[in-house]
């Protein structure tokens, strides 16, 4: 199982999805799309072994990487919808849900992000003006300086934990506890457009994308960047974004129509030796 596929506990729901029980998650036969991707789905430099299939949210992926050579792409949705499947219980809002939940831009643990809080927190204060959750990734919350401008600004502060790296301290209930936050908003806004905002968008809360993007430190230049981004969805990077604009697309970029059966899972993944929860 390539490290990845562990990213967020991703293994583990979909080991549940398919009724296989808590515990550890059987080995993945392919490559599993992480977070939302503007290139071939995976991260740069991704080390493929001929053959191996590459599991991918969308169509839209699965062209991309074809249009670069790429081959054996299975289109099976997000893990974040299979996340939503198993807790119908999450399917409405909290009751007293309010306010907005933003996701400043992160860095991992290769690579940090250069920028000025400061003005992210200028941009918040300019465009909300309810009750603000600032969700940092685990190295900024762990940053005091970082965290402490945030919190000097009046908001709550929170991460949602460790993703996990080489198959070590991954947070199974990584989305989980994402899923929990965000249905406590009626909002979700980033200074880029990311993941978080298509969850949150998936949910029917308002998108935001706005503020300085800050930049990734030594970024990869084949994935063009933040002028991509905004020159290719301008739609998406608006502080308001319209609900039924956010809807077309964030149900084409996290494959709403492309979810498989528990049992197409099995059979995709070689989990079909494991033992199936009764």
């Amino acid at each position: 199982m390539h490290h990845a596929n562990h990213f967020y506990g991703h293994a583990h729901i979909m080991a549940r999805y398919a009724g296989l029980g808590g515990g550890e998650a059987p080995r993945i036969w392919g490559y599993l799309q992480h977070g939302w991707n503007i290139l071939d789905g995976f991260a740069y430099n991704t080390a493929f072994v001929d053959g191996m299939p590459k599991f991918v949210w969308s169509d839209t992926v699965r062209r991309r990487g074809w249009s670069m050579g790429l081959r054996n792409y299975d289109v099976i949705g997000a893990t974040w919808l299979y996340l939503l499947e198993l807790h119908p219980e999450l399917a409405k809002p909290a009751p007293d849900a309010a306010g907005t939940i933003f996701y400043p831009f992160h860095g991992w643990e290769g690579q940090n992000v250069l920028g000025d809080h400061g003005r992210i927190v200028a941009s918040i204060n300019e465009h909300e003006t309810g009750p603000i959750t600032v969700c940092l990734y685990w190295n900024e919350f762990e940053n005091p300086a970082i965290r402490q401008v945030y919190e000097d600004a009046g908001f709550r502060v929170i991460t949602h934990g460790y993703r996990g790296l080489h198959w070590r301290k991954t947070d199974e209930d990584f989305l989980l506890k994402q899923l929990r936050e965000v249905r406590k908003h009626t909002r979700v806004a980033s200074n880029r457009l990311s993941s978080a905002v298509l969850y949150g968008a998936s949910l029917g809360l308002q998108p935001g994308v706005y503020g300085d993007p800050m930049l990734l430190e030594n970024e990869h230049p084949s994935f063009g960047g933040q002028a991509r981004i905004r020159r290719l969805w301008p739609e998406m990077n608006q502080a308001y974004v319209p609900l039924e604009v956010a809807k077309a697309f964030t149900d084409v970029e996290l494959g709403v129509d492309h979810i498989a059966r528990p049992e197409e899972i099995r059979e995709m993944f070689r989990w079909n030796t494991a033992k199936v929860a009764s």
